[in-house]
């Protein structure tokens, strides 16, 4: 599993949340005396991941800083249903100011890493890594890929600066695998992983052949899978992409690949059931 990081970005995303939703200001929080004091809980209405914890905690901290947050659990811990997952305390007016933006970002992580841990789960005792993709939320990708961290799969390059994945488009412009691969070579530094996608056994070879040491297998059925596994013998490292659900990754994961990426672990994420309840007096 990657190391679980927190991304540097948290407070400026966080902040354009707020404006997105606060703008000249909140009327309706208006009804309520500034100087009102509360407390409140957020539980869970079902079964999940907890993920996004600093991403509630800056939304109050933002808007309050005399608002507390005390938490019972902390990211990657499993949650149960009706679970108490933290308490407020603080000002009711900066509290219902922020309970939809705070929650947001927590039901949206919360997803993506409970989405994450059943693919994780599903290959549990083969050899393969779950990985996610470049298919993330415009200005969440770091939110998203720390989430699957927490899920317990691992990040693939996080944008198009720290790997070099040649796709068809890049292998057309360039005019052949050997073209694209050895420009690639050429160009990346040591700390670089340079992969290229391919299509079929015969791209298969020829990458082999030009010194591909990763190969993206796309849309490979599971025949041809176990056919790239045993023509390439474990010279290069294998990872399949394209077509996988919860349903066939187990079978997609026994012919042997290293990796298999995912998009649907960032992409079509069903937000996990929360809640945030004022307490009455």
């Amino acid at each position: 599993m990657s190391a679980l990081k927190l991304p540097n970005d948290i407070d400026e995303i966080v902040r354009r949340a707020l404006a997105e939703d606060i703008g000249a200001g909140d009327l309706t929080a208006g009804l309520i005396a500034a100087d009102t004091p509360t407390e409140a809980r957020v539980i869970t209405r079902e079964q999940a991941v907890l993920c996004g914890c600093e991403w509630f905690d800056e939304v109050f901290r933002q808007l309050d800083k005399n608002i507390r947050v005390t938490w019972n659990l902390r990211d990657g811990a499993a949650m149960h249903t009706n679970q108490t997952l933290c308490r407020l305390q603080g000002p009711a007016r900066a509290l219902l100011t922020g309970e939809r933006t705070a929650l947001n970002f927590l039901q949206l992580l919360c997803g993506v890493a409970t989405r994450t841990q059943q693919y994780v789960a599903a290959v549990r005792g083969t050899k393969t890594i779950i990985l996610d993709t470049r298919k993330t939320i415009p200005l969440l990708r770091l939110a998203q890929k720390y989430a699957v961290v927490c899920g317990g799969a691992q990040n693939h390059r996080l944008g198009l600066y720290d790997a070099i994945l040649i796709k068809e488009n890049h292998i057309a412009a360039a005019g052949s695998i050997r073209a694209a691969l050895h420009a690639a070579q050429a160009l990346a530094a040591k700390n670089i992983r340079v992969e290229i996608e391919v299509e079929n056994l015969d791209q298969v070879r020829e990458a082999l052949s030009a010194g591909a040491q990763y190969l993206l297998l796309d849309n490979f059925n599971l025949e041809t899978l176990n056919a790239a596994v045993t023509a390439v013998a474990g010279r290069a490292k294998l990872e399949a992409s394209g077509g996988v659900t919860l349903e066939n990754i187990r079978r997609i994961a026994e012919t042997g690949v290293d990796y298999i990426s995912i998009g649907d672990l960032t992409k079509n994420i069903k937000a996990v059931d929360l809640s945030m309840r004022f307490e009455t007096r």
